[in-house]
């Protein structure tokens, strides 16, 4: 008997997303699946907040969206004129209370996945709700789960997908780096993220028999910095691909299911 396994083509893009300038954010988000797309990629994972940019939403008001904004519709046409599965993120209204840091999945133009964050971290309290559903769906025979930033330190929530029979979880991610901008160490912040990701998602893919692959905001905004970085991690909880430093930029890879 043939055993037929299925290829998953992804590319983790390690993107500078302008605090609330939703349609330059929205411009590089289409030109780096307009790249993908040209390496025969099917998903594509933009990091935490790509649409919107990191934002205080008392501070960006105008940025904080809801399903039907048409920011989010025009992430559904991207990922229709490309026939792509496409995740990013955005603050999303929250009628009950504060805003939610949510990431979406779409593709070949509609919704396929909604995603809140469930784990807030004690910097973000003060301006984000937390969700508390954790979200799996399905493309191609494959199961796909979605965590995002401070999620890397919920190891529950990486059992819950195993659980739920997710075979892989993509994380996207937005650690803003300590310190003065003027003396930013770029490359101890991007060793910081980098170890976290190593010890944390690589024990979580090698304990749940899962890949876990990571896409993380890079650059400098107008009042923070972070570190880039993309990774995919195996079932045996190795480190299959890695980008080489903090830059921007597309890291494409393969997964085996």
């Amino acid at each position: 008997m043939v055993i037929r396994m299925k290829e998953l083509q992804i590319a983790l893009i390690q993107m500078k997303s302008g605090k609330g300038e939703i349609t330059a954010n929205l411009q590089s988000i289409q030109e780096y699946t307009r790249q993908s797309k040209a390496k025969g990629t099917e998903i594509i994972c933009f990091p935490e907040m790509s649409i919107t940019g990191y934002i205080d939403p008392g501070a960006y008001p105008q940025a904080v969206l809801n399903p039907t904004s048409d920011p989010v519709q025009q992430v559904l046409n991207i990922s229709a004129i490309y026939q792509v599965v496409i995740m990013a993120g955005l603050v999303e209204k929250n009628a009950g209370g504060k805003p939610f840091i949510t990431q979406i999945a779409v593709h070949n133009g509609k919704l396929v996945a909604w995603y809140r964050k469930i784990t807030i971290a004690d910097d973000e309290k003060a301006w984000f709700s937390s969700g508390n559903t954790p979200t799996i769906f399905p493309y191609c025979g494959v199961n796909i789960g979605l965590s995002i930033c401070a999620d890397i330190g919920n190891e529950a929530l990486f059992a819950e997908y195993a659980k739920g029979g997710a075979d892989i979880v993509f994380e996207s991610a937005s650690p803003g780096l300590y310190g003065e901008q003027a003396t930013r160490n770029w490359y101890s912040g991007y060793n910081w993220w980098r170890s976290e990701c190593y010890k944390k998602l690589g024990k979580y893919a090698k304990e749940n028999q899962m890949y876990i692959a990571v896409s993380t905001h890079a650059g400098r905004t107008v009042d923070e910095d972070f570190p880039g970085g993309g990774y995919v991690f195996s079932p045996e909880g190795n480190c299959l691909y890695s980008t080489a430093d903090w830059s921007e930029g597309p890291l494409y890879a393969t997964a085996t299911f």
